[in-house]
Order: structure tokens, then sequence, then C-alpha cells
């Protein structure tokens, strides 16, 4: 099970109380920041962005792709480590809203990650450092350092200690 906390409602759905939850300025101002970075093609830039307008936690040589959308609610959620690359069109998100609850986790990306492009990141995960996740990928629970992981739900490829063996097997 992820690590998210359940907020249950009455009456209408979650969304329809959207604002109950998170002040509609702090969306507005979000939305607009991950709409500039989305488009932004300077690295150093959008790191800024991410740091200093939506308060992530972001490593240094750390490169977030063109169009990675990360969650408008609550991105200040969000960590990601160091020398770590975000594919093209991935998603983070740290909220679920849901018929009757709503659920937050924190997103943890470790450093010397790479994200492959359009893969979905769901709250309460976390990523260890080294480990590469496939394109298209939904990741759903928490993948092991120097893990390799793919597909929809993502599922273990190879371990860190199966990548080595095999780096010692094909050495002359």
């Amino acid at each position: 099970m992820r690590r998210t906390t359940r907020y249950p409602v009455q009456g209408t759905n979650s969304l329809w109380q959207l604002y109950r939850t998170v002040p509609f300025f702090k969306v507005c101002k979000n939305f607009i920041c991950i709409q500039i970075s989305r488009y932004c093609p300077f690295i150093p830039l959008k790191n800024w962005i991410y740091r200093r307008c939506l308060k992530m936690e972001v490593g240094e040589n750390t490169a977030v792709a063109l169009m990675v959308m990360m969650d408008v609610m609550f991105p200040e959620k969000i960590s990601i480590g160091q020398n770590t690359i975000v594919g093209y069109n991935t998603t983070i998100l740290t909220h679920e809203y849901l018929i009757e609850e709503y659920r937050l986790g924190e997103v943890e990306i470790g450093s010397n990650v790479m994200i492959g492009a359009n893969s979905t990141i769901l709250p309460g995960v976390r990523i260890g450092d080294g480990v590469i996740v496939s394109a298209g990928s939904l990741v759903i629970k928490d993948v092991p350092e120097g893990a390799f992981v793919g597909g929809n739900p993502a599922q273990l490829i190879y371990t860190k200690e199966e990548v080595e063996r095999k780096k010692r097997e094909s050495s002359w």
C-alpha cells in the first residue's frame, strides 16, 4: 500500500469540495507556474520555478523534460534527488480525489534516477536511487534502489544485483 493519508468527505464527491482542501489562489498560482515550466526550454530556470514558486525539493543537475505535469494541488509534496531525469510528458501526482475521500501522499524520487517519457507516478510512492522507470509506466508502489521497472502497473524487470552480475559476466 502506498503511503497516503485519507481524508473522508460527506455529501458530494471530494473533487466538488476541492477548495475546502486547497485554497483557490494557490491552485491558480501553481497552475500558472507549472504551465510555464512545462514549456520552458531552460532547465536551470525550470528548476528555479519548481524550487521557489512551487516549494518542491529539486536536486542539483536534475533535468525535467518538456511537458512534465507536476501535481497542481500539492507540488510541495514532491522531492527529486540529484542528477535525475524526468522524461517528456510524465505526470507526478501527490493527490487522489475519490468519491468518498481524498488522499494525499508525498512522492520521493531519488538521485541518479531515469524516468521514461509518458510515465505516471502516483501519490505516496518512493523511487530509490539509481532506478530506471521504463517509458509509459504507471508507478503505483515503491521502487527499490537500483531497480529497473516498467509496465502498467510497473513491474520489476531487473534488480540492482542482477544488473551488477550481468555487468561482471559480460566483462572480459
